[in-house]
């Protein structure tokens, strides 16, 4: 067995149990992949992060992200919570306001702004491309988008890190209100090998612009509290449209208070084009794992 530091973390949350919660091994050396998977399993997290050493002068640290079930290539929350990690456990530290990580997806950029409970953490996501646009009469879609009063742009099936159909909504009040068809997504997911449904509305409250929620379809079948990667899938199809809310490409949207949370997440699409998905993070436990390699 081997004392290992630990950490679970709230992303996109500036209290607990607020965002979403990753757990973090930072001392990650020496755990093989079966490991690193019983672990992840064990946390019954969305996701958990293994930190290893760098293996290149550009990078802060290398990463792996694994779910309850497999391992993932790339997602938001996992990354901007890895970073706060890193950086209050004196793992890395910002160069020119940027860390690096380095997993499955390549070396990412990672923004950190501020300092101390004020301090934010944007990752400039992998590049996002339509794969297709649908109407609500699609065959494939018609089930799981039956009885919801869709909006204005046609849904569109995008991927970034991971691959989402993104859904606007009429209403706030009516994406919160929706009971989601779950048979019918986890069809959608499995047919079109995509994470689900990311449904989203304008919103006209002082704090955030657009209201979102994010059923996944597969493997499990569930609400997400806080998705980064699904955001960033939304930004970059929203930019494409010119149909950005917010002003020169920054927006914060709201996001898991149907599950019990009550996340906000910082998106910006910057003059190249990439978009940064990020916001605060605040630690809810430290201390150590005791794990066999």
């Amino acid at each position: 067995m081997a004392l290992r530091r630990y950490q679970q973390v709230d992303v996109f949350a500036d209290r607990p149990g607020a965002g979403n919660p990753l757990a973090v091994v930072l001392d990650a050396e020496g755990l093989g992949d079966a490991a690193m998977q019983a672990i992840a399993r064990w946390t019954r997290l969305p996701e958990t992060t293994f930190l290893l050493p760098p293996d290149a002068p550009q990078t802060s640290y290398r990463i792996r992200i694994f779910s309850p079930r497999r391992e993932v290539p790339f997602a938001g929350h996992p990354s901007v919570g890895s970073a706060h990690v890193a950086l209050v456990a004196g793992l890395a530290g910002p160069v020119d306001g940027l860390l690096v990580q380095d997993g499955i997806a390549g070396r990412l950029p990672l923004r950190v702004t501020g300092s101390g409970r004020e301090r934010t953490i944007a990752v400039r996501t992998p590049r996002s491309r339509v794969l297709e646009t649908a109407s609500a009469g699609d065959p494939r879609l018609s089930a799981a988008l039956a009885g919801l009063p869709l909006g204005v742009l046609p849904p569109a099936l995008v991927e970034g890190g991971r691959r989402w159909w993104l859904v606007e909504l009429e209403s706030e009040a009516q994406l919160r209100a929706a009971e989601p068809n779950w048979n019918a997504i986890g069809q959608l997911a499995r047919d079109t090998d995509s994470m689900g449904i990311c449904v989203f509305a304008r919103s006209t409250d002082p704090v955030y612009y657009l209201a979102v929620r994010a059923w996944v379809g597969a493997p499990a079948q569930f609400e997400d509290a806080a998705s980064g990667a699904a955001n960033a899938t939304l930004a970059a199809w929203l930019a494409s449209q010119d149909a950005l809310p917010g002003e020169s490409g920054f927006y914060r949207i709201s996001q898991g208070r149907e599950v019990g949370h009550d996340a906000i997440i910082e998106l910006e699409v910057d003059a190249d084009g990439e978009v940064w998905s990020g916001g605060r993070v605040c630690t809810v436990v430290d201390g150590h794992i005791d794990w066999p390699d």
